[in-house]
């Protein structure tokens, strides 16, 4: 107790100290220092950005609902970034036990035999049993008393809410893949179904000018480029046929399965899905509050500001606590005989290190600097990848409105073309031209709807679509020692 009562005061002296921490103290960066502008420079559709958490849902596809659900369940990228949450999650554990007292308990018992001789000269009888039995435990404690710890703790905190934003970025853009994945398969389709239905309509002009070679109408010069002209036209349809398959493998793999696993649900042909045809972008300034990606480098600017505290703490005098308790006997009844105990007290200051420590404080600096950098970087991309998707949205667009108009146009033009070379009023190149424009203008169409849709993908995951942007940081969370269970996804 006398012990107890001198080391008492340094208790006290460090719970006193252990109210401040050094280092600088996080504030997340203005929106000015971010370079933020105040509005996008690419014509856009005015008012808040809606709930994008389940985007997909507006191409109004089930199967493709379907095929994205199933890859937010199965995919093994999402699974490794549940992986790393994990990890995180249990350095912050790591982190806050160092705020508590390190006890050990220790329990021995030995039996020493005198068998047989002289021991060290002195003479034994042999069969004499000594036997000890002894308890002891000892208490640790490092006070924190310049906050050195808790900055690890925040540290630790940033990291975790940081691997949970990580999580977030990984689900949206498995999404947006298997989404854009899904748009070149059903667009392979409909290349392929253009392809085959003017391969048809070749196969027939051919017949006819075989027809009119035949009646000395023409010269065979005309079958000679009927069938140059559908041997073409079918050189397309393996190409579009192997982009079918890619996309299809790409899916199996994106949702967790072989390659080609879901191939044989999407064999039947379906149209390009389409979404709606603009959306709503709010103003820059949300994309720092609606994408995970640039929460995740804010989060991991906080923590890197508050390794700096960790850095300085070290640079000041480090004051540890430490007490025991023991006994021993001979026999297990006599233990509560005699205890003894130990209380032990130690401020310990570095006088020389070479400055290796204020250089550990420059380097975390140097760090922090680097993570705002960072974070800027991540802001200002993320307002480049709106600006380009609604660009790529309103030139898909205008490509598309266009398009229809040219197969409009050249579907009437080659069935002018067909009627009249039957007719004899027009020759083969002719006939050819008007069928070339058409298979032209038609697959064009077709591109430019699959542009379009992915391009409103591109919007919808630049806009931060795809997670719940409102769900509170996973370190929100009560933390539980032994706890292995990681942050709930971010999507649902």
């Amino acid at each position: 107790m006398m012990l107890l009562s001198r080391v008492a005061p340094l208790i006290i002296l460090s719970l006193g100290l252990g109210a401040c921490a050094v280092g600088p103290n996080y504030r997340p960066p203005a929106k000015a220092a971010l370079g933020v502008p105040d509005a996008y420079s690419t014509p856009a559709v005015e008012g808040a950005v809606p709930d994008l958490q389940r985007w997909w849902t507006n191409f109004n596809d089930p199967q493709l609902d379907a095929i994205v659900d199933l890859a937010l369940k199965q995919n093994l990228d999402i699974a490794q970034a549940v992986s790393r949450v994990r990890q995180a999650r249990e350095s912050l554990l790591q982190s806050r036990a160092a705020l508590f007292p390190t006890v050990n308990a220790n329990a021995s018992y030995s039996r020493n035999i005198n068998i047989r001789g002289q021991t060290f000269g002195q003479i034994t009888n042999a069969g004499i049993v000594n036997e000890n039995y002894a308890l002891s435990g000892d208490v640790s404690y490092t006070a924190d008393i310049f906050g050195g710890v808790r900055r690890g703790v925040e540290a630790s905190r940033g990291s975790y809410a940081a691997s949970g934003y990580d999580l977030a970025q990984v689900q949206a853009t498995i999404a947006s893949e298997v989404v854009r994945n899904y748009v070149l398969l059903r667009a392979a389709q409909s290349s392929v179904a253009i392809a085959r239905g003017s391969l048809a309509i070749q196969q027939d002009n051919l017949e006819i000018a075989g027809f009119r070679v035949q009646a000395g109408l023409v010269s065979s010069l005309d079958a000679e480029q009927a069938r140059a002209q559908r041997a073409q036209t079918a050189a397309n349809v393996p190409t579009l046929e192997q982009q079918f398959e890619q996309a299809s493998n790409r899916i199996g793999v994106l949702t967790g399965q072989a390659p080609g696993a879901l191939k044989g649900q999407l064999v039947t042909a379906a149209p390009i899905p389409k979404g709606p045809d603009a959306v709503p972008v709010g103003l820059p300034a949300d994309i720092i509050r609606l994408r995970p990606d640039v929460r995740a480098a804010e989060r991991t600017l906080a923590a890197a500001t508050a390794q700096i505290g960790v850095a300085k703490a070290q640079l000041l005098p480090q004051l540890t606590l430490a007490g025991s308790i023991n006994t021993n006997a001979s026999s297990i009844n006599a233990l509560t005989d005699i205890i003894t105990g130990r209380v032990f007290g130690q401020l310990a200051q570095t006088i020389f290190d070479a400055g290796r420590g204020r250089s550990v404080v420059r380097a975390r600096r140097a760090q922090a600097e680097e993570a705002f950098a960072a974070y800027k970087a991540a802001v200002l991309g993320a307002l480049e990848d709106v600006e380009n998707a609604l660009t790529a949205l309103a030139t898909a667009q205008a490509r598309q409105r266009e398009l229809a108009v040219a197969a409009e146009a050249s579907d009437n033009a080659a069935t002018l073309a067909r009627s009249q070379y039957r007719a004899g009023l027009t020759d083969i190149t002719t006939l050819n031209n008007t069928e070339a424009a058409l298979l032209s203008a038609q697959s064009g169409l077709v591109n430019a709807r699959s542009d379009a849709a992915q391009a409103l993908v591109q919007l919808y995951l630049a806009l931060g679509g795809g997670w719940n942007a409102e769900a509170a940081p996973p370190t929100a969370e009560p933390l539980r020692q032994g706890d292995g269970q990681p942050a709930p996804p971010l999507t649902q």
